[in-house]
């Protein structure tokens, strides 16, 4: 299966200047979140149920770390953007007459969409079949940076290179908003987006997140780990592995923060993380090889960190060969996803249309029988629009509703630890295998 924004590693992560987010607990639980500084992490009394992360973050926002020997290349500039779209449907005319010109228009450019992402090869054949609207696909196994990267190439071109939507992850959209990159628009379920997780003026809006989760190998590890710390026991030895280079993996490097919070460490302090890695390299649980789906299935690599939604896809896909076992280690650790509309799409009425396909129950149901939890799911919940099978698919909703989203300092002081100090802390390269 692809794991698109995290083991396809961020080809463009040393470019990228945001690794940002704000803190936040998964409301409805009543579990209270660890201090932080500024946006602070809160919690919705569990009487909301909303299912959702009570302020903004940044699951798999990148960061700036390249150290440049000569000085920076200024973006070139940029064509005047087109006046921007309707901002809701009512605006449009109404939800019809939305869907009459997102049909004239004919076609709808997505780009990032790889099919085993939560379902997203069902959510583009339906929205294809619903509306008798050509899908163009660009570049599925591609990430948030990749994505921004080709709005800003494609800037003035309505051919089908240019992205008329995307999904990233969090820091882009409020980077891309103050970059003028994207339009607004505002669905018509705008109301059951929690507020801390849409942009107040509708640039972007979450759509679904997931936990850090340790997927293991069952034919290869009779007995899964626990917690973190289980992970240093003897019988683990030679069995763990990132699936990216902590000085540039997003994945790895939030990994390594996530194992701090229950190591002596807190959202204001990752380096106990580090020291803690170092003692998986010490004892012999952590090795060099960076792990894959590939390695993993075949005993190599059967122990990996990686979300939620795509370990539990995993085990689906697997289906008992290897046997997946899924942990979600405490203190639970989340991720944001954001949907936008950009402000140079060729088919700025698809796109709008798009967007109301994505929040719709259909799809917010798609995704969450593919293991994510939807944005609305709190309100759908309460609704009584969630059937008992895809419910039985939220995997661990009591553990999941405590997890804690790192605010913006929070991040962005993590990297910079853990970036910065993995070579002289663990001391470990991490690399692929050919």
């Amino acid at each position: 299966m692809s794991i698109r924004k995290e083991l396809l590693a961020r080809r463009r992560f040393l470019q990228l200047s945001a690794f940002v987010g704000a803190g936040a607990v998964i409301a409805a639980c009543g579990a209270t979140a660890p201090e932080a500084p500024a946006t602070e992490a809160t919690v919705a009394p569990a009487a909301e149920a909303t299912m959702a992360p009570e302020a903004t973050m940044a699951p798999e926002a990148t960061a700036a770390v390249a150290e440049a020997t000569t000085a920076p290349t200024a973006e070139p500039m940029l064509p005047p953007a087109p006046a921007p779209g309707p901002l809701s449907a009512a605006d449009a005319g109404g939800i019809d007459e939305l869907i009459a010109k997102a049909k004239a228009e004919g076609e709808l450019n997505v780009i990032a969409l790889s099919h085993d992402w939560l379902n997203y090869g069902e959510v583009i054949s339906s929205f294809a079949a619903k509306y008798g609207i050509k899908v163009n696909e660009l570049n599925p196994d591609a990430g948030s940076g990749d994505e921004i990267a080709a709005i800003k190439a494609n800037a003035g071109n309505t051919g089908p290179q240019a992205p008329d939507v995307i999904d990233v992850g969090f820091a882009f959209g409020p980077s891309s908003k103050e970059a003028n990159l994207l339009q607004p628009y505002k669905v018509s379920t705008w109301s059951e987006i929690p507020d801390s997780l849409k942009d107040a003026d509708g640039f972007w809006y979450g759509a679904y997140y997931g936990v850090l989760a340790i997927a293991v190998n069952k034919d290869v590890v009779p007995a899964s780990p626990a917690t973190w710390s289980d992970l240093l026991k003897p019988e683990y030895k030679g069995q763990f592995a990132l699936t990216g280079d902590p000085r540039s993996s997003i994945l790895a490097i939030q990994t390594i923060y996530a194992a701090a919070q229950s190591n002596g460490g807190s959202l204001d302090d990752a380096k106990p993380g580090l020291e803690f890695f170092a003692k998986l390299k010490e004892s012999g649980t952590l090795i060099e090889t960076m792990g894959s789906t590939a390695l993993f299935t075949q005993g190599e690599t059967p122990i990996m960190p990686m979300w939620s939604f795509l370990a539990l896809g995993m085990r689906d896909t697997t289906a008992g060969n290897p046997e997946v076992d899924v942990v979600i280690p405490e203190p639970v650790f989340g991720g944001v996803y954001v949907q936008a509309i950009s402000a140079y799409a060729p088919h700025p009425h698809a796109a709008r249309l798009w967007q109301e396909h994505l929040f719709s129950d259909e799809v917010q149901l798609i995704w969450a029988k593919a293991y994510g939890i939807p944005t609305r799911f709190g309100a759908m919940l309460s609704a009584k629009k969630v059937p008992a099978d895809v419910l039985s698919k939220i995997s661990s909703v009591d553990l999941m509703a405590k997890a804690i989203f790192p605010n913006v300092a929070q991040l962005n002081a993590s990297k910079t630890v853990i970036t910065k100090q993995w070579d002289t802390i663990v001391k470990m390269e991490i690399t692929k295998k050919d």
